[in-house]
C-alpha cells in the first residue's frame, strides 16, 4: 500500500512522512482500533470522513478534518480514547496523527494541507 506524506503548506511543516490511506469501508471502520500506538511520522488518512470516534483505542491522537480545498476545518489536539468528534459536513477527509503533532507544527484551522505520494 502506498505511503503518503502530509505537509502543512501554510506553516511549511511535515505532519507525517508515512501516512496510510484508509479509503474503503472496512479500513475506515477499523481505523486505529487495536493498534498499540502511532509513531512519530506516521498517520492515518480516512477518506471520505466527516466524523470519527476513538472507541477501543489505547492512546490519544491529534485529529484534523480537511475540506475539499485541502483546508483544515477543525482540529482536535490530543483527543483521548473513548471520545466522539463533532460532525463536519464540509469535511472530505480526516487525518489521525500522533498526539502532539498539531502543536509541534503549529497547525490550525484554515491552514492548507498537501498529500503527496512518498517515494
Amino acid at each position: 500500500m502506498p505511503r503518503i506524506r502530509i505537509i502543512n503548506l501554510s506553516k511549511n511543516t511535515v505532519l507525517a512522512e508515512n501516512a496510510e490511506p484508509a479509503d474503503n469501508f472496512f479500513r475506515r471502520l477499523i481505523g486505529l482500533m487495536g493498534s498499540p500506538c502511532l509513531k512519530a511520522g506516521e498517520g492515518l488518512i480516512l477518506k471520505p470522513c466527516n466524523s470519527i470516534h476513538t472507541f477501543f483505542m489505547r492512546f490519544p491522537i491529534d485529529v484534523a478534518f480537511i475540506d475539499r480545498e485541502n483546508k483544515i476545518v477543525k482540529i482536535y489536539p490530543c483527543l483521548p480514547a473513548w471520545r466522539l468528534s463533532g460532525i463536519f459536513f464540509n469535511s472530505a477527509l480526516c487525518l489521525e496523527l500522533p498526539a502532539g503533532t498539531l502543536a509541534i507544527t503549529r497547525s490550525q484551522a484554515g491552514d492548507t494541507i498537501q498529500l503527496a505520494n512518498n517515494p
